[in-house]
């Protein structure tokens, strides 16, 4: 991903809700996939909703598809078109996209509205990810030029995964005309994998997804999906997913209501294609959530499991689901109900599930959510979440709030703010963060550090002040440290800055929790939920039969005894053993 596409992603991901928001408004809708329904795009323009159509009836076919679904759910579709389709057939037949619209108002007679997004997709504050990439990007690049010689190949620095990688200069140009070419001769497959993985399973997911496609027979599978522990923005996204991707697959999807506590007590009941509706957008736990987990109520859950039969189970949540699922899978010794698939979908802000790089829910609490009301009034008041009557934000997103505090502190003179975030004992949220809004000072709990370290930041900060520099952001993980409190970090800074600054703390507590998920975290939580009930499928197909089998060593005498010309495995050797030292003394 390049440096600003995300937070385009952001700018049309906005519009999107509000035009969702809009046609419930006036069309009266309760239930809108946030999705879209049709997507056209120059890799693909001859695949609609995952088929492929034909030369002369891709608008029989479009006309067809919107009817069905508009039966399906509702009276409102959402299309996503982007500019400059280079497909010859698409051109010709409409020849620009008022032509579609056209073709929806008159062969339907549906009410419909057209929204050119432009160029307010390259505007605007960008994502906390923009930034970050940025900086990572700026930083090997310029590794990349200190460590050149006069034979290094120009290259261009990229992202793999979550590491940064130099990519040779002259293949990426390459590659890049070879997208072009694959398009302009039609090898459509081709020109989307070349696109690279991401774009790749982005595009898989979307047409797995987009399309209203239940098998007509069932597997005869029962699949629970729960959420536990605290709630995140993203959650629903992979809920909406996991449903919807197990229904495609002919399984009959569970909700349980209230994690294991409700798995323990009976909460668990059908969920449908509907029912999971416009839940891409949304935050928190539409099933509910709680932090209990199942070592008290095993008894309980193995009973239900029998009770529901359930076949397999998809856990969504932070640290607690990772605890709780092992605890399920060591119970198998005892409760043979146990004996079941399970994955957990890592979904925390805290982003500290063990053999995960990323969870739902990170990118959301680094980015912009809802501020209601912040002023430079409320920003230099301390923020508590434990009280309402303090409390000057509502749903406001770490990241934002970083940046209006910032402000703020630039519109004074000489203001430092401290500010405590999540995290438990994982300090990404203020790491990447302090990375994302120019922290001066990051104190987390991996990073180890005492009165000297505090007493070298605040004279550096001094320092800084001496100068033009207006303001300060120093970060605080919340458990990154037992004795050094948010409260002392807060007393120190203020009483070494007699006279040069002054402090404001921030508590920013349970919002960061909350908001609309990012599309990050949307299309995180989507692949996840897809990825998961697909791997339980193959799971569940599977012959159970045991891992080693004994006799399979001697088949090969079979086909000796029946004179093929094969040769026995001589390998293994059988061992001398004495009889008299086995029946010992008599």
């Amino acid at each position: 991903m390049t440096i600003g596409t995300d937070s385009a992603l952001h700018r049309i991901i906005e519009v999107v809700d509000a035009i969702t928001t809009t046609a419930q408004r006036y069309l009266a809708l309760c239930r809108l996939c946030p999705g879209a329904d049709w997507v056209f795009i120059p890799e693909m323009p001859q695949m609609m909703a995952g088929r492929t159509i034909c030369a002369g009836g891709w608008q029989t076919y479009v006309c067809l598809y919107l009817q069905k679904i508009m039966r399906f759910r509702g009276n409102n579709t959402t299309g996503v078109s982007q500019k400059a389709l280079s497909f010859p057939l698409i051109q010709r037949a409409r020849g620009s996209r008022l032509n579609v619209i056209i073709l929806v108002t008159d062969r339907l007679g549906f009410d419909t509205r057209t929204t050119v997004l432009g160029h307010v997709q390259r505007g605007g504050t960008p994502s906390a990810f923009d930034r970050i990439l940025g900086s990572r990007m700026g930083v090997e690049a310029v590794m990349a030029l200190l460590e050149a010689t006069p034979e290094t190949p120009a290259c261009v620095v990229s992202l793999s995964g979550n590491q940064a990688v130099r990519l040779p200069l002259m293949e990426c140009v390459q590659v890049t005309k070879d997208v072009t070419a694959a398009m302009a001769e039609g090898r459509f497959e081709d020109a989307i994998k070349l696109r690279g993985k991401s774009f790749e399973n982005n595009w898989k997911t979307y047409k797995l997804l987009a399309h209203i496609n239940p098998p007509d027979v069932k597997s005869n599978i029962n699949v629970a999906i729960m959420n536990i522990g605290a709630p995140c923005a993203g959650m629903n996204a992979a809920v909406r997913s996991a449903v919807r991707m197990g229904i495609i697959q002919g399984h009959t999807m569970l909700a349980v209501h209230d994690g294991f506590d409700g798995l323990a007590h009976g909460q668990i009941e059908p969920i449908t294609w509907t029912s999971v509706a416009g839940w891409t957008g949304k935050g928190g736990s539409m099933l509910g959530t709680k932090r209990a987990l199942p070592g008290k109520m095993l008894e309980e859950i193995s009973q239900n499991i029998a009770k529901f039969n359930i076949h397999a189970l998809v856990i969504i949540g932070g640290f607690e689901a990772f605890v709780g699922g092992l605890e399920l899978v060591q119970a198998r010794e005892k409760y043979e109900e146990m004996c079941i698939p399970m994955v957990v979908i890592p979904a925390t802000v805290s982003n500290n599930v063990p053999g995960s790089d990323f969870s739902i829910g990170a990118d959301t609490a680094l980015n912009t959510i809802t501020a209601v009301s912040v002023s430079k009034q409320t920003c230099t008041h301390t923020v508590r979440t434990q009280k309402p009557s303090l409390m000057p934000f509502s749903n406001v997103s770490f990241l934002q709030t970083c940046d209006r505090i910032k402000q703020s502190a630039a519109g004074t003179k000489r203001r430092v703010f401290i500010v405590e975030t999540m995290g438990g004992y994982c300090g990404y949220l203020a790491t990447m963060a302090g990375l994302a809004a120019g922290a001066d000072a990051a104190y987390i709990y991996e990073d180890k550090f005492n009165i000297k370290d505090l007493e070298l930041n605040v004279e550096h900060l001094v320092e800084k002040m001496k100068t033009t520099v207006k303001r300060g952001l120093i970060l605080r993980n919340e458990n990154s440290n037992a004795n050094y409190t948010t409260d002392f970090i807060f007393n120190l800074y203020s009483e070494e800055g007699k006279g040069i600054f002054d402090c404001r703390k921030n508590v920013l507590g349970h919002m960061q929790q909350g908001g609309t998920p990012t599309p990050f975290d949307r299309n995180f939580g989507t692949k996840m939920g897809a990825k998961t009930v697909m791997w339980l499928t193959d799971k569940l197909k599977e012959h159970r039969i045991p891992k080693t089998q004994w006799w399979l060593k001697i088949r090969p005498i079979m086909k000796i005894l029946a004179k093929y010309d094969i040769k026995l495995d001589t390998s293994e050797h059988t061992d001398m053993e004495h009889v008299i030292n086995k029946r010992g003394d008599l």
